[in-house]
C-alpha cells in the first residue's frame, strides 16, 4: 500500500474537481431538455454534494492517515480509490465525448441539437460507469481457467502430459477476510487434478497479519498436489514504515512460516528436483527481482547452483521483465512463470487480441511468449490491488500441460 504525499493527494483533488466543473458545465446543457426544474435543481445539487464529498473524504483520510488503524485503513484506501475511479473515469469520457459531438454538430449545422447530443453525451458517461460497477461487484472474483499447451523437445518422456497450475498475486489483505471466495478458487484448482502448483508471489499486501485465518483455506488444497511458491515484491513490507530493522524482517519471517505451515515448498534462490521413475525436471524460485524502483532480491546463479545443465527447468519469478534480463537466451530455463503486472486489472480482450494499457510498462504482461526454445508465461493474477475491480481482466486460475 503505497503512501502519497499531501502535494500529490492536492494535485489529485484540483484534478477531480476541474473535471467536474466540465462535467457540471454539460450536464446543466443536457438537463435543458428536462422540462420539471425540480428535478433539475436535484440532479444539480447531489451532483456538486457529492464532488464536495469525495475531495473533502479525500483529503481527510490523508490527513488522518496516520492515526487510523492499519487494519482498517488498507480496507478504506481501497473502498475510496474504487468509489474516485467509477466517478472521475465516466466523467472524463462523458466531458470528451459530448464536446466531441457539440463541436462535430456545430460544424455542420447551425442548429443546436436538442436531443441527440445530450443523449449520445449521456451514454457515453453511463456505459463506463456501468461497466465499472461491474468491475467491482461481479467480476473482481468472476474466476477464469486459462489452458495453455508448452511443447518442448527437452521435456523427460514420462512427464508428458503433466499438468502444472499456476496462480499469483493473491493479495490476501484486499479480500478483506472473505474466506468463501479463495475457498471457491481453491475448489476450482482441486477440480483440475493437477501434478504440480505453482504460486508466484504477493501472498500479502504488505503485513503478515492479513494472514489470519487464510491456513484453513489453504489446506483444503488436495494434499496430493506437490506446491511450491516464491516471494513477490509486496511480501517484503518494503511499502511500509517500521519502528525497527527487526520488526520488519519478523513480518517477513512470518510470512515465510506461513508457507510452511499449508505444506507449500517456498523457493528462495532454491529450487526442488520432482522425480518420477528415472527422470526428473526441477522447479527453481528465485526471491523478488525486478527493474528500478523495485528491488531486486532475486539471484538466479544461487537459485541454479547444483542442478545439472542437462535438468528441463521451470523457473518461478514473479515480476516478468526477469525473463527478459537474465533468462532468455542466457540459460537454458525451459519454462518461466511470473505474475505481478496484474494485467492492469483492465484490458480489451477479442478472441485472441488482448490490449491493456501496462503493455506500455511491461513488454510481457500476460499470457505465453516464446523465444526460440524458451517460453514465459504471465498470469493476470488471482487477487487485487488498489481498484477493487477487474474490468476485462479476469482473475486468473491457469492449467499449463507439458507436452514432448
Amino acid at each position: 500500500m503505497k503512501i502519497y504525499p499531501l502535494s500529490s493527494i492536492i494535485m489529485l483533488c484540483g484534478a477531480i474537481l476541474i473535471v467536474d466543473v466540465l462535467a457540471f458545465y454539460w450536464l446543466k446543457s443536457v438537463l435543458q431538455t428536462v422540462p420539471s426544474v425540480g428535478f433539475r435543481q436535484f440532479i444539480n445539487g447531489a451532483f456538486i454534494f457529492f464532488s464536495i464529498a469525495l475531495v473533502t473524504a479525500i483529503l481527510i483520510l490523508k490527513v488522518r492517515l496516520d492515526h487510523i488503524d492499519i487494519r482498517r485503513k488498507q480496507v478504506l484506501i481501497s473502498r475510496l480509490y474504487g468509489l474516485t475511479v467509477s466517478s472521475f473515469i465516466p466523467k472524463i469520457i462523458f466531458v470528451v465525448f459530448i464536446t466531441i459531438f457539440s463541436v462535430t454538430n456545430s460544424v455542420f449545422t447551425t442548429e443546436k441539437s436538442v436531443y441527440v447530443v445530450p443523449v449520445l453525451g449521456v451514454l457515453a458517461g453511463v456505459i463506463p460507469f456501468i461497466a465499472i460497477l461491474y468491475a467491482v461487484f461481479k467480476a473482481v472474483y468472476h474466476f477464469k481457467v486459462y489452458r495453455v499447451t508448452v511443447h518442448h523437445k527437452d521435456l523427460p518422456e514420462v512427464f508428458d502430459e503433466v499438468k502444472l497450475v499456476h496462480i499469483s498475486d493473491l493479495h490476501l489483505g484486499s479480500l478483506n477476510y472473505r474466506y468463501k471466495v479463495l475457498d471457491r478458487a481453491f475448489k476450482m484448482i482441486n477440480d483440475l487434478q493437477p501434478d504440480i502448483l505453482c504460486f508466484t508471489g504477493d501472498l500479502v499486501n504488505n503485513f503478515a497479519w492479513e494472514l489470519k485465518g487464510w491456513q484453513d483455506s489453504f489446506l483444503k488444497l488436495n494434499p496430493d498436489i506437490k506446491k511450491y511458491a516464491v516471494l513477490g515484491n509486496h511480501d517484503y513490507g518494503d511499502y511500509s514504515l517500521w519502528k525497527t530493522t527487526q520488526e520488519k524482517q519478523d513480518n517477513l519471517n512470518a510470512i515465510k512460516q506461513f508457507y510452511t505451515n499449508v505444506n507449500f515448498q517456498l523457493l528462495l534462490n532454491s529450487s526442488a528436483l520432482i522425480q518420477k521413475e528415472d527422470a526428473h525436471i526441477a522447479i527453481v524460485g528465485v526471491e523478488n527481482w525486478g527493474l528500478p524502483p523495485f528491488k531486486q532480491y532475486g539471484d538466479l546463479n544461487e537459485a541454479l547452483n547444483g542442478i545439472d545443465e542437462s535438468t528441463y527447468k521451470i523457473l518461478l519469478s514473479h515480476d516478468p521483465s526477469h525473463w527478459s534480463e537474465e533468462i532468455v537466451k542466457q540459460t537454458n530455463i525451459a519454462l518461466t512463470l511470473s505474475g505481478h503486472t496484474h494485467g492492469m486489472q483492465a484490458g480489451i480482450r477479442i478472441r485472441n487480441k488482448s490490449w491493456s494499457p501496462i503493455k506500455y510498462k511491461y513488454k510481457h504482461w500476460a499470457g505465453l511468449y516464446k523465444q526460440a526454445n524458451q517460453y514465459l508465461y504471465v498470469t493476470r493474477g488471482l487477487g487485487w490491488l488498489g481498484f477493487p475491480g477487474r474490468l476485462g481482466m479476469r482473475p486468473e486460475i491457469t492449467v499449463i500441460r507439458l507436452k514432448r
